[in-house]
């Protein structure tokens, strides 16, 4: 039987390359997204859309709508970047970001647990700019903070779910060339996907709740 996997925000950019990807690979694809695309429709086993990862119906939604199929790997890829500064901050933005990079995540994966079996692992895809350690160019408070809160949420998740055999990476898929940057990244979304796919291949339960850059680098918390 093929195994499963679940993206959220899979119609377009690394959500999309990545269903792409798996879909290569031979796996049942599952995309979860606000609105649905023809490129998704195109590799994805089943597309469920209509789902705002921040609200808590849709979620709910979003599992029923699963009933007794088995996941063999959720990818939290849904997320939004707004660009903030001092002096100008929005505070409604900063509070959205949280809100889909952090709390969304976390909200999914709680509701899916029942889905996700001994041997299934979780991806979350975050970034190093959630990095304290690394940041040296200030700014972004809310896309920062939000990753940051995902990078914590993802490490204790780690912990939690070792006793059930789930294994849980924070992925930063790299400086990707994706609307969310206006396409100025520096890697495809396609290389991004591979990237991401290739440490989570790699992911055990030994090494669980690590923070890695798409490459393979170790990021800093």
């Amino acid at each position: 039987m093929a195994s499963t996997v679940l993206i959220t925000g899979a119609n377009r950019g690394v959500g999309l390359a990545l269903a792409r990807h798996y879909h290569r690979a031979g796996w049942q694809v599952i995309g979860a997204c606000r609105a649905g695309s023809d490129e998704l429709a195109e590799v994805a086993s089943r597309v469920i859309d209509g789902i705002d990862v921040t609200r808590e119906a849709d979620v709910a939604r979003l599992a029923e709508s699963l009933a007794d199929q088995p996941l063999d790997l959720l990818i939290n890829n849904a997320g939004m970047l707004h660009d903030e500064s001092l002096g100008e901050l929005d505070f409604d933005a900063i509070r959205a970001q949280m809100e889909i990079n952090a709390y969304a995540p976390l909200r999914v994966t709680e509701a899916l647990l029942p889905r996700l079996g001994e041997g299934a692992k979780i991806a979350n895809i975050t970034s190093r700019m959630g990095s304290i350690a690394d940041n040296d160019s200030g700014g972004r408070y809310g896309y920062r903070a939000s990753k940051a809160a995902l990078n914590a949420f993802g490490k204790s998740l780690a912990v939690d779910l070792a006793p059930r055999g789930i294994a849980v990476a924070q992925l930063h898929p790299g400086y990707v060339q994706t609307r969310m940057v206006n396409f100025g990244g520096l890697i495809s979304p396609e290389e991004a996907a591979d990237g991401i796919a290739a440490r989570l291949e790699a992911l055990t339960l030994a090494t669980s709740g690590g923070f890695w850059h798409s490459n393979g680098e170790t990021l800093p918390w």
